[in-house]
């Protein structure tokens, strides 16, 4: 054979498998639109159901992509978009692409870090739960239930109109969907004083592998505790929560001020590592590291240092002064303000126009890639001075601090799956974001390089992540049939010793490991086989 030929056979078998793979691939579609149609009433069907023909099919895809990483062409896309408005197409979307064997991603905001809400390597579903938004909020019981397909945003603005004295301890950014982020947990500016998002959770309805609505009485303990922080995604399409609202001041108090290595920001730095997390549990603290070009020509490191104080500036000054002098504490430094306009400003939204947060839309989008650990103990000034030149090699890095402690020390680490407590000084996030797709593979290779150096300065056995900074480089499920050690090498960083009480969860709700992706949660071998004994002993 010559040697043009040889070279010919791979593309060939490529080409050949690829068009099995479309032909397989436009059956199954097929099957599970007829299946959907005979679920939902015709007059509906058409509304809900977008197919790759339809020229609502880009737009409605693209809108919650927010990492434009996903974004291009290469990247599958979804056989068929579902945009549910009743719980009964979500049902009937879940029984048919069980039926037919097609997979599904649902997505709330599409902000998962990696994608994995509406990306995925086999043919698949996207449920896009936008539609599904509604909130209803009871301040007399300072309760809400909220759709998952509901932005944080449009959460706190529909608090804000019921009262001025009540907020809910979830993120910053307004354009993220409460089904996911508070299914990984959740945290923002209260969290200090309130704990997670999850930790907040009253009840919730999910759709499960049966296409059963199900409620915390119905799923069982078990179930509810796995979905609050868990990640929703293993166990089944998550509907609805319920939300205990939390108490917040009528006026809290922001401050921002910015140093550079130059201004002593490297000596604050190492100052707030060691008093951040014994701060009163009312004050919130962001340090945001960048590159940028220093006075003499060459970089330095400018650094952002950001308070929420749930106190007005004469109650907090006396600490201040106490303990950071440093800063100008000048009254004209600190703006007084309500809980939303807090939420405003923490989302670089003018903090008069709280009509912003019902905004979907993000005010721009780009590449980027994000990855996260936890600090137990300070790091040294030379060990910083490391990190800040690794940031020198790339301008648009920024690294981010968030302190810990508070009402997060008092809370169990098994309380929800979430188990990063008490002994996190506090989170460090590494992310960077570019415009280029051409740029990518030179941006992503530096958040591994920035990773790899701070290696000897974060947790370890085992090594902490956040499931809502979703980080597929610590590795990935490589078929739905991994095994939990497999699937330990991820999950342990997102969930310690959890984890098995999660796969147990799993492979009791779950046993056929229909919901999964690359880092849902897997089934355990011994019980799925026991539970194949039972199922075949009824049979």
């Amino acid at each position: 054979m010559e040697i043009s030929q040889v070279k010919l056979v791979p593309v060939l078998l490529f080409i050949l498998l690829n068009s099995v793979w479309c032909t397989t691939s436009n059956s199954i579609s097929e099957s599970f639109l007829q299946c959907f149609s005979s679920h939902v009433p015709s007059n509906s069907s058409s509304k809900i159901i977008i197919t790759k023909n339809s020229p609502a099919y880009y737009p409605v895809f693209q809108f919650s992509v927010q990492n434009l990483r996903f974004l291009n062409t290469p990247t599958p896309k979804p056989e068929v978009i579902i945009t549910p408005f009743k719980h009964s197409h979500v049902q009937a979307a879940v029984i048919c692409a069980k039926k037919v064997g097609i997979q599904i991603r649902t997505r709330s905001g599409g902000h998962d870090y990696e994608g994995l809400s509406y990306v995925s390597i086999a043919p698949f579903i996207l449920i896009d739960l936008f539609e599904l938004r509604s909130i209803d909020i009871d301040i007399e019981n300072e309760i809400a239930w909220v759709e998952s397909g509901a932005t944080l945003g449009e959460l706190y603005y529909a608090i804000a109109q019921k009262s001025n004295v009540h907020g809910f301890p979830a993120g910053t950014c307004p354009t993220v969907g409460v089904g996911g982020h508070i299914s990984g947990g959740g945290y923002g500016t209260l969290f200090r004083k309130y704990g997670m998002a999850a930790d907040h959770v009253l009840d919730a309805k999910i759709v499960d592998v049966n296409g059963r609505v199900l409620d915390r009485k119905s799923m069982g303990e078990e179930l509810f505790w796995a979905i609050r922080g868990g990640g929703g995604a293993s166990f089944g399409v998550i509907l609805s929560w319920k939300l205990g609202l939390v108490p917040v001041p009528p006026i809290v108090t922001t401050f921002v001020q910015s140093k550079t290595m130059e201004e002593g920001a490297t000596d604050l730095v190492y100052k707030c590592q060691t008093i951040a997390d014994w701060m009163p549990e009312g004050y919130f603290l962001r340090v945001v590291l960048g590159a940028t070009n220093g006075t003499n020509g060459g970089k330095t490191i400018e650094v952002e240092f950001s308070f929420l104080f749930l106190e007005t500036y004469e109650e907090l000054l006396p600490w201040m002064k106490e303990h950071l002098p440093e800063f100008n504490l000048s009254r004209s430094e600190f703006t007084e303000m309500s809980w939303i306009q807090s939420v405003l400003s923490s989302a670089s939204y003018s903090i008069n126009d709280t009509e912003a947060l019902l905004n979907r839309s993000q005010q721009s989008r780009s590449f980027f890639k994000g990855k996260l650990d936890y600090v137990t103990e300070p790091i040294s000034e030379a060990g910083m001075e490391g990190l800040y030149q690794i940031m020198f090699q790339l301008d648009a890095s920024t690294v981010i601090l968030t302190p810990f402690g508070g009402i997060m020390n008092e809370i169990s680490e098994s309380e929800i799956p979430f188990p990063h407590r008490k002994g996190n000084l506090y989170e460090i996030q590494y992310f960077v974001s570019w415009d280029d797709d051409e740029e990518s593979e030179k941006d992503v290779s530096w958040t591994r390089l920035v990773y790899g150096y701070m290696a000897p300065y974060v947790s370890k056995s085992p090594r902490g992540a956040y499931l809502n900074c979703r980080d597929l480089d610590l590795g990935i499920n490589k078929d739905a049939n991994t095994s939990y050690a497999e699937a330990s090498i991820w999950g342990l960083s997102y969930f310690k010793n959890n984890f098995r009480r999660l796969a147990q969860v799993k492979t009791v709700v779950d046993p056929g490991n229909f919901f999964r992706n690359e880092q849902t949660i897997p089934v355990l071998r011994s019980g799925k086989m026991k539970y194949q004994q039972q199922l075949d002993a009824s049979l």
